[in-house]
């Protein structure tokens, strides 16, 4: 075995230690237990996941070098580690009790929803990997909408299939990215059928998709769901889930998002992604702790800079953060 692969085969079986014991405590422990136990496993992963911190440093430094103090982007770095450990606890916890979701989970702005829907063509959810997202879509389906998230497969099997299982016990619907044919014809149908379909917008997308402004930096982005919005006629509605404190949550649905009719096909789509990805912006630059800065946003290069790194002997761009 491989140095990766042991990582990677500690990480998995440290995971399902955790959720073991979540998904047995969400019955019976207050949250106040369950956040001190998130609390250590955050420190842990800021302490231990060595990697992700580097990577958590360096995208918080990209985003927030001119603004703010190496102290305060290591202060949000250590919250940004906590915040992915509570909403792994309290997942669990109201995966167990779902009829609290209502009380900690506010909504605001549900009626942009319910107008973008009255159209009949579906909508078009526009997200990030930002706050307790997973709460998000189990609040929508118990307000009674149809709420289909796209989503990768984890890398573990077992592990995949137990969020599934506990998707489908929230009503939310599953649709993996792969096979990309599958992916494409299930999003049509959930449009067609006038339900939601619910996509992040805020990871790598390598050379496939274009280049938009992220924190001042070209950054790689779909644009699968702006062409969805496009072949449907489904309106785009973006919204975020946030941490007011502690077990409580606010979900802030933005007014409906309608495609430019002027312009080519790639104006539109490049405008439409440009004006998201300045949203998502806006909500993290609020709520800095609430993003997953462990990713490698800007890992993707614009080939222009791919090539101007190349010819000064840089090596693969792609090796950049």
């Amino acid at each position: 075995m491989t140095r990766k692969e042991f990582c990677r085969w500690m990480a998995y079986s440290s995971g399902r230690v955790v959720i073991g014991f979540c998904d047995f405590a969400g019955s019976v422990v207050p949250f106040g237990f369950l956040y001190a136990f998130g609390r250590f496993f955050g420190w842990a992963g800021y302490t231990f996941a060595v990697k992700h911190k580097r990577v958590a440093i360096e995208s918080l430094t990209r985003a927030f070098g001119k603004e703010k103090t190496p102290q305060e982007i290591r202060r949000i770095c250590r919250e940004c580690f906590n915040s992915m450990a509570y909403a792994a606890v309290e997942f669990f916890k109201f995966m167990k009790h779902p009829e609290r979701i209502g009380k900690f989970v506010d909504i605001e702005g549900v009626e942009n929803l319910k107008k973008a829907l009255a159209e009949g063509k579906g909508v078009v959810a526009i997200s990030a990997h930002f706050g307790s997202f997973p709460l998000l879509l189990s609040r929508l389906a118990q307000e009674g909408f149809k709420v289909n998230a796209v989503m990768r497969h984890m890398r573990d099997q077992k592990l995949d299939e137990l969020f599934e299982d506990k998707r489908r016990v929230m009503r939310v619907g599953s649709i993996y990215t792969q096979p990309r044919t599958t992916c494409v014809s299930d999003s049509l149908k959930v449009l067609r059928d006038n339900e939601v379909l619910f996509v992040q917008l805020d990871q790598n997308f390598g050379t496939g998709g274009v280049f938009v402004d992220f924190f001042g930096v070209k950054a790689a982005t779909a644009t699968g769901p702006i062409v969805f919005s496009m072949r449907t006629g489904a309106p785009i509605v973006p919204m975020f889930i946030y941490r007011l404190g502690g077990p409580r949550h606010r979900i802030v649905i933005e007014p409906p998002i309608h495609l430019e009719e002027s312009g080519t096909k790639s104006e539109r789509l490049l405008g439409a992604v440009e004006r998201l990805t300045a949203l998502i912006e806006r909500y993290i630059r609020k709520y800095p702790h609430e993003w997953g800065w462990i990713h490698k946003r800007w890992k993707a290069r614009p080939k222009e800079e791919r090539e101007a790194m190349a010819a000064a002997g840089v090596g693969a761009a792609n090796d950049a953060l």
